[in-house]
């Protein structure tokens, strides 16, 4: 729901096969993909016909962000039809209702505050140079539907970014950048704490992220409560 919300502000498209988002961005976009494939039942060679028909339509590739948990049809399905493995991620929850939300690390110096909605240039250019990516695709928090964007600052320079998308009660965190010279100093803890009290306040049950498995960001997780669910594994056809 978060993909294709997010698709949807960028003026993209996105369709629905069997509880399976199908979302198109850009032919290139890292956002082009689905989610959900064989969460909500069986996958069937008629679900993929029409997901792969979708992407191939718009001249991109067709790329699935799969959960373990998905049911046992999706693997001999997607094995038959040539896709590969090629990205993991570790799925990070977190009860919001349950212990006590992280603690603050050491200022350094940074405050943390919601972005106003004219401040869509700042956070995506700082997003951006963090990322080292253009600031485009991040311009678009600003009109997402349940998508809160912040800005850390430094002596009232923007030097990181973190977004909210609230969806269900679900906070998913995202959109978290840091420029380099600022690195390792607790910009993320603190970004990803306050994200949390936020979306304590805004009723959520559950927080959840993605991180590189064995990161950085899958650690400041790990030491603000946060538990591996699960490992997702992005796949593509083979070429």
């Amino acid at each position: 729901m978060a993909n294709a919300a997010f698709v949807e502000a960028r003026g993209g498209q996105w369709m629905e096969v069997s509880g399976t988002r199908a979302a198109f961005d850009t032919p290139d976009s890292p956002i082009t993909q689905t989610f959900g494939l064989g969460m909500f039942g069986e996958a069937t060679a008629d679900d993929l016909d029409r997901i792969e028909a979708f992407f191939k339509e718009r001249g991109a590739p067709t790329h699935h962000e799969i959960s373990p948990l998905a049911d046992a049809s999706v693997w001999p399905l997607i094995a038959a039809r040539g896709y590969e493995a090629f990205e993991f991620t570790s799925i990070l929850c977190l009860d919001l209702n349950n212990g006590s939300l992280p603690e603050a690390p050491a200022a350094n110096g940074f405050t943390v505050r919601l972005a106003r909605a004219d401040e869509a240039d700042v956070y995506g250019r700082t997003a951006a140079l963090g990322w080292d990516m253009t600031s485009a695709l991040m311009d678009a928090c600003f009109v997402t539907a349940g998508v809160s964007s912040f800005l850390l600052e430094k002596d009232g320079v923007a030097v990181a970014t973190g977004a909210l998308n609230i969806q269900n009660g679900v906070a998913l965190l995202a959109g978290a950048s840091t420029l380099p010279e600022v690195r390792r100093q607790g910009a993320q803890r603190l970004l990803l704490g306050e994200r949390l009290r936020f979306a304590r306040e805004a009723g959520c049950e559950i927080a959840a992220m993605g991180a590189l498995p064995g990161s950085e960001s899958q650690r400041n997780a790990q030491r603000a409560g946060f538990q591996i669910a699960y490992t997702r594994t992005k796949w593509r056809k083979r070429v």
